[in-house]
């Protein structure tokens, strides 16, 4: 599966997620907020304030508002660079008020983590690097550089200078924390979201492929009738033509073509064939249909079937779901893909459970990478020795996020284990020294028949020409 297969978005078109007004608004706020603050610490603490460089600011962040709310349409969204151009406006902004009231003697100095958060989470690695970097160093200007806050008396306002020392390693550590912390989780959403996404694309692809089976299945069995009643009466006529060849083989070629159509209804594929099979079929048959796309990618595939003891003849007959097909297909092209010539699906059930497992004799798992299997955009194993195999290999490790997310949508438990390190618990062979990944199920989720969601059962009605 490739990225482009399912059109996921990298970092930089994301960010043309971000409506130009949802910035708009917030910076709204932020106007208001500022120009409260001013007008506050005039009227009721008596602050000397430059009032009038402040309220230019305040302006030019308004003016910056309106012109964008009269070029812009309201459902403009905005591109990566601009993002970063606005985001980097309102940083500059904001230390420029604090500038003009006390630096980092100023409480308000915190604000200045809201740009950084903001490119955090919206903008790519670059962008928000600079953003922070810039941060960080206008932040460290502000400590010498900044207009006292002076009261009514003459007072300077100002911290110890082991407290601004805090307060700007405070921020310094805030901004990188924040910054990383908030990256880190977007990064994280995104990764799930587009991943996600790659699922219920291949659900919805092999769902039409059942659906599609369905099709066939249905013109199958309706045409059956027409197409025997056509080759009956064209049999007919050739008999009672034999005093006329040309109508004789007109009708000939009528009942050729009647054969014809059944040929090409038969080679259609088995859902032509078995309309009940779209709904159900024995667990050997549901798994060699799922592995079935890679049985001539050159390595052997064995399969083999062990029921419980005293249930050898009751093999369960389970639900035809896409989830289980396409979760199973993937699990088996993972070991075909790594294998160095054998993978092993075995079969086993009781009363109570289905069990698939699906092993190979390559060089298995990362043992420091077991537990994070089934996490998106992983690439799990990516040795040396497996890129010297396998120099085109460009997975991006959502094959076995996609086959765990399908296969836990069914009620499925899956374990991934390395055949080397449980060969004696699984009782493995030594062969089977790969990747292990063992799926479970309560038996009642797939059951067709005993079940929670039982089918109806009968006889396939053959078709007849």
């Amino acid at each position: 599966m490739s990225e482009t297969t399912f059109g996921l978005m990298s970092g930089q078109e994301r960010s043309h997620w971000v409506r130009l007004r949802t910035l708009i608004v917030l910076r709204w706020v932020a106007i208001i907020g500022q120009a409260t603050a001013i007008g506050v610490a005039q009227t009721q603490y008596d602050l000397q304030l430059s009032v009038l460089p402040c309220y230019f600011a305040i302006g030019v962040s308004a003016l910056a508002n309106l012109v964008a709310l009269i070029v812009f349409p309201e459902n403009k969204r905005l591109t990566e660079f601009q993002n970063f151009l606005m985001v980097l406006f309102d940083l500059l902004q904001l230390c420029f008020l604090l500038y003009m009231t006390g630096g980092l003697n100023n409480p308000f100095a915190l604000l200045v983590l809201g740009p950084v958060t903001i490119s955090a989470s919206v903008m790519g690695l670059r962008s928000t690097l600079i953003i922070g970097t810039s941060a960080i160093i206008l932040v460290t200007l502000l400590v010498p550089l900044h207009v006292p806050l002076e009261t009514a008396t003459g007072e300077i306002l100002k911290m110890p200078s082991l407290f601004v020392f805090g307060h700007w390693c405070a921020l310094v550590i805030a901004i990188m924390f924040m910054g990383a912390y908030s990256y880190r989780i977007s990064a994280e959403i995104r990764s799930m979201s587009d991943a996600l996404a790659a699922t219920q694309f291949a659900l919805s692809r092999e769902q039409k492929l059942t659906d599609l089976g369905g099709v066939v299945a249905a013109a199958a069995h309706e045409l059956g009738t027409p197409l025997a009643t056509i080759k009956l009466t064209s049999s007919e006529l050739i008999e009672e033509l034999d005093d006329n060849p040309e109508l004789q083989d007109d009708a000939r070629l009528i009942r050729e073509q009647a054969d014809r159509c059944r040929d090409i209804l038969r080679g259609m594929g088995r859902a032509g064939k078995d309309d009940l099979h779209l709904r159900q079929a024995p667990l050997s048959t549901l798994v060699h249909e799922a592995a079935e796309p890679h049985f001539d990618r050159g390595k052997d595939i064995r399969f083999s079937e062990h029921p419980a003891e005293g249930d050898g003849l009751n093999q369960p007959s389970v639900l035809r779901k896409p989830e289980i097909i396409h979760g199973l297909r993937n699990l088996v092209q993972n070991a075909v893909d790594f294998a160095q010539s054998k993978v092993w699906i075995e079969l086993h059930w009781s009363d109570d459970e289905i069990t698939v497992r699906i092993s190979d004799d390559g060089n298995g798992f990362p043992g420091h990478l077991l537990g994070r299997l089934g996490d998106p955009f992983m690439r799990r194993r990516s040795s040396h020795a497996d890129r010297g195999k396998r120099p085109e290999y460009e997975g991006m490790g959502l094959g076995l996020f996609i086959a765990k997310t399908l296969l836990e949508r069914t009620g499925a438990h899956l374990e991934f284990l390395n055949g080397r390190d449980v060969r004696i618990s699984q009782n493995l062979t030594s062969a089977q020294q790969g990747a292990l990944v063992v799926v479970t199920w309560p038996r009642r989720k797939i059951d067709a028949i005993s079940g929670d969601t039982p089918v109806p059962t009968g006889e396939n009605t053959p078709i007849q020409f």
